[in-house]
């Protein structure tokens, strides 16, 4: 799986354990065939006609890394792979891809949970890691709204179960990219506005949130409680894994205004999976003292190519402002893959410039246990 020539202090470094921390639930349930391929490809949509989804670097990554894990050759076709998927069962299935991951602690993202996805409960008992949540703030924002009478109701149970939620997560997070987009004004909104906001938001309370005014009132809102309580806010960035995605307006350089707002607030920002936009995370990362970044589900869907991706990220961002994630979603394979692309990329860029005379054996190792774990438990107190 590694470089064999690696240093073994390196090599140990890279099979540790890992904090992953950003995923969310799995499919509990066997799958179709095309309901498979649905949940591996960004698109939401079935391939076309004559094709299919197992023919991306993801498809292809699982058919040589997860076949083998539930004891088929590497390689294996798309069709006894999931044969196989099918007679082990979801349940086996997942607990063995799961558990293949190597992770220890696992923060759940529960904005997308679902009687079809495996809980945060049920996730740390198929993978044998510790658990924490992660609430997203516009998920509460939904519920707050369908149960409100009036604007200032509203304002009311929003902060008080922003304060509630954040009470038992390790963090916030916020998709405030896939409605907006991140060249949001960075001010808070004044309270006429958001009432008036308000008005109209509970006139079709069920909708999506898409209102600007609205949506910087609850990011501010979740800044105070995070101050308050010591958390990081996660912003999804860049590629996302949705299809509805307007990528231009997911650019993390777009919210500079607002990451220089919170510099002396000193609430830390994490951007995730920031692709193609990494090179403009690690600037961010470098330039500001409260701001962390990963590449996520990029790592994954890139497979082999993920090293170059690896690479370009570790060009500028400070080490220890990187962190790991899978972005796990739908499918177990995703946190089995996205830890051992994760492995495989960072390996390469170590061993490269171990070589070159650029770091350590000793640095090395370093930097992948800070990487791997070591600033996620810093950050989320782990």
């Amino acid at each position: 799986m590694l470089p064999v020539d690696l240093p073994g202090t390196v090599r140990d470094a890279l099979l540790a354990p890992l904090v992953d921390h950003h995923c969310h639930g799995v499919r509990r349930d066997d799958l179709s065939r095309a309901g498979f391929e649905l949940l591996i490809s960004p698109s939401g949509a079935p391939a076309p006609p004559g094709t299919t989804h197992f023919d991306t670097p993801l498809g292809a990554a699982i058919r040589r890394w997860c076949a083998p894990v539930l004891d088929l050759e590497p390689h294996t076709s798309a069709a006894v792979y999931l044969s196989r998927r099918a007679e082990l069962g979801a349940d086996e299935a997942n607990r063995r891809l799961l558990r293949a991951a190597g992770v220890m602690a696992i923060l759940v993202d529960t904005g997308l949970e679902s009687a079809e996805l495996l809980s945060a409960a049920e996730m740390g008992r198929h993978s044998g890691a510790a658990i924490d949540e992660i609430v997203r703030i516009e998920q509460i924002e939904q519920d707050v709204a369908e149960m409100a009478q009036a604007a200032v109701d509203y304002l009311d149970s929003l902060a008080e179960e922003l304060a509630a939620r954040a009470a038992r997560a390790v963090g916030m997070t916020t998709v405030i990219a896939y409605r907006c987009g991140l060249g949001f004004d960075p001010s808070r909104p004044t309270r006429g506005a958001v009432i008036a906001a308000a008005n109209q938001r509970l006139a079709d309370p069920k909708a999506r949130l898409t209102d600007p005014i609205l949506l910087r009132h609850l990011l501010w809102a979740a800044v105070d409680v995070a101050r308050e309580r010591g958390l990081p806010v996660q912003f999804h960035t860049g590629l996302g894994g949705d299809p509805d995605v307007d990528l231009h307006r997911a650019d993390p350089a777009r919210m500079t205004g607002f990451i220089r707002a919170l510099q002396p607030i000193g609430v830390p920002v994490v951007l995730l999976h920031c692709y193609p936009f990494h090179r403009q995370a690690a600037y961010l990362a470098a330039a500001y003292p409260h701001v962390y970044a990963d590449v996520g589900l990029a790592l994954t869907h890139t497979a082999a190519g993920s090293a170059r991706v690896m690479d370009e990220l570790l060009e500028l961002t400070p080490f220890h402002k990187l962190l790991y994630s899978s972005d796990c979603h739908g499918v177990a394979e995703t946190c089995l893959l996205g830890a051992l692309a994760f492995r495989r990329a960072l390996a390469g860029a170590l061993k490269w410039r171990i070589e070159a005379g650029e770091w350590s054996a000793a640095d090395a190792a370093r930097i992948a246990h800070m990487i791997g774990s070591g600033s996620a438990r810093r950050i989320y107190r782990l």
